[in-house]
């Protein structure tokens, strides 16, 4: 079956001030059926100035819990869409730069 996978991150400063909210879009996945509870085991995030980008530093990996899964049965074809935990990224401590 196709997943969709996403998650939600939420940018803040220093002093916890939200920044931005975005959908992060892990990409597609064809996998075998995922269920609400399971983990997936992926590249850590981190900020590229304000945008959220995989951190793929060695040894940056990141097991994240599958919170919602989503099947729109109004388009065609029907689309599944796994939702992790969302996770908070801090303005200067997230920082990947230029890797």
């Amino acid at each position: 079956m196709k997943y969709s996978i996403s998650q939600s991150v939420k940018i803040v400063d220093m002093s916890d001030e939200i920044m931005a909210e975005v959908l992060f879009d892990h990409g597609d996945f064809e996998l075998s059926a995922l269920a609400v509870g399971s983990s997936v085991i992926t590249n850590e995030l981190g900020l590229r100035q304000f945008d959220v980008v995989y951190d793929r530093r060695e040894g940056k990996k990141q097991r994240i819990r599958i919170v919602d899964i989503e099947i729109d049965l109004i388009t065609q074809p029907a689309t599944t869409r796994v939702y992790l935990e969302p996770r908070t990224l801090i303005i200067g401590q997230h920082d990947v730069g230029e890797v």
